[in-house]
């Protein structure tokens, strides 16, 4: 009697469950209603068998309950039930298949009139590529992935000349156009969804899938990769922007094409020498560095790296938030350079340094260090070499006071909050899986070993 009960609740908290329940689809922005009607009839399929099921076994349980007055019946076989639970059992099986398949036919089969664009995606980022005015994609080829060339485009392509280049987790799509698009992987396997959309697509390397859909509404949107790719899987997100016809022109046109990435002037180390005038006041003459105002060593770092940061305190990527005060100084230091040339030219200039030892400042457990150091050096290499290909800079060599500044920074916001900080918003999860300061320590004189 007590079981019969336990299932009837179970069924009954199961129905308020769903239906009550909070936790529900998105509001759609696609023409992918059929998506959800498809995931519904399924529901309630199985809904309907799962009641019944379980009302069915509960009214078993009671009526043939033990009674010691009772003989229980044998029947091996009953013809008649077996061909009504076949049949019912196929027609559930078919009502939930082929709207399913129907779909999928919708899916795999692109309209003549859809726009087609690539995502890229690798460990933890994405990436995007629009063709340019001869509406075609030009070539790629993993062997042409470089510093210089992340997304692989062959140069010797025409057609990818005028490629539009988005490296960036965001990108901008046009309201009411339909959209094919192309995913790639330069890594492992990943997969592209955007929940509001209701689309999703394994990245599978080595291969180019696909997927289509048609935004019906304006506004911000996540993108996820739902595939386990990773130690930082849960901060490969992106954003994809619904704009008008109008606006969306507006935000392509300020994208660079690959010919403008791979044909910019390389930088000047003389004249980065008197541009980094105003920096050696803080850094060094040769950048070592000056814990005293708080200016880490700069030699030995990537130039990426370098003119990444450069970049984003100019763009008030970094060095904005109120609290973050040596920030805010070398956001004003950063706008003495006036452009791209000027930052390319100041890092040329750094790149003349010779590397030099530090002395460590901070006391801390090496051996407990390199354990904690095992999840960083995921992206930034065994040694601490850095990694271009994961956005990792270079950790061996870097002041330990700086990384530790740095660390406190990322665990509160103060850096890699901004919504345009692509890798900070990794670096703050990450971080805070150092509970304490003495971790802290630990890792940092680890890290002094390197």
């Amino acid at each position: 009697m007590k079981l019969a009960i336990v299932l009837v609740a179970l069924v009954i908290g199961s129905l308020i469950f769903h239906f009550m329940s909070p936790w529900w689809f998105t509001p759609i922005a696609s023409n992918w209603h059929n998506i959800d009607l498809t995931i519904n009839i399924t529901f309630w399929v199985t809904g309907i068998v799962f009641v019944a099921v379980n009302l069915f076994l509960a009214y078993v349980v009671y009526r043939y309950r033990y009674d010691k007055n009772k003989r229980s019946l044998y029947q091996p076989e009953n013809k008649k039930l077996e061909g009504w639970l076949t049949v019912i059992t196929a027609l559930g099986v078919a009502a939930m298949l082929a709207p399913g398949l129907i779909v999928w036919g919708d899916f795999v089969t692109v309209p003549d009139n859809a726009d087609e664009i690539e995502v890229v995606g690798q460990q933890w980022q994405w990436g995007y590529r629009f063709p340019g005015g001869d509406k075609q994609l030009g070539k790629t080829a993993a062997r042409f992935i470089s510093e210089e060339n992340p997304f692989g485009l062959d140069p010797t392509d025409e057609a990818g000349q005028d490629d539009i280049i988005v490296d960036s987790n965001e990108i901008h799509l046009p309201i009411n156009r339909p959209v094919k698009v192309l995913l790639r992987s330069k890594d492992v396997l990943h997969n592209f969804a955007v929940p509001q959309f209701r689309v999703k697509m394994d990245l599978v390397p080595g291969t180019v899938s696909y997927l289509w859909f048609e935004p019906t509404r304006v506004g911000k949107f996540d993108i996820l990769c739902m595939e386990l790719c990773g130690i930082a899987h849960h901060a490969m997100r992106g954003k994809v922007i619904v704009d008008s016809e109008q606006d969306f022109n507006d935000w392509l046109n300020l994208q660079p094409t690959f010919a403008q990435t791979q044909h910019g002037a390389k930088g000047d180390p003389i004249a980065g020498q008197a541009l980094y005038a105003v920096c050696s006041s803080c850094h060094g003459q040769q950048g070592e560095g000056n814990v005293a105002l708080h200016a880490p060593n700069l030699n030995g770092q990537f130039s990426w790296y370098l003119t990444r940061q450069l970049q984003y305190y100019k763009q008030g990527v970094r060095g904005t938030h109120k609290d973050d005060s040596f920030g805010q100084q070398m956001a004003a230091m950063a706008a003495v350079l006036q452009d791209d040339k000027a930052i390319k030219d100041v890092v040329a200039y750094i790149n003349t340094f010779p590397k030099q030892e530090h002395v460590a400042t901070i006391e801390g457990n090496p051996e407990k260090g390199r354990s904690l150091y095992v999840t960083c050096g995921a992206c930034h290499g065994k040694k601490g070499e850095g990694k271009f290909s994961l956005n990792a800079p270079r950790l061996a060599g870097v002041q330990d006071w700086y990384i530790k500044q740095q660390l406190n920074n990322f665990k509160l916001g103060y850096r890699g909050s901004h919504e345009q900080d692509n890798y900070g918003a990794q670096m703050i999860l990450m971080a805070k899986m150092l509970s304490s300061e003495k971790a802290m320590d630990d890792l940092v004189s680890y890290l002094n070993t390197l």
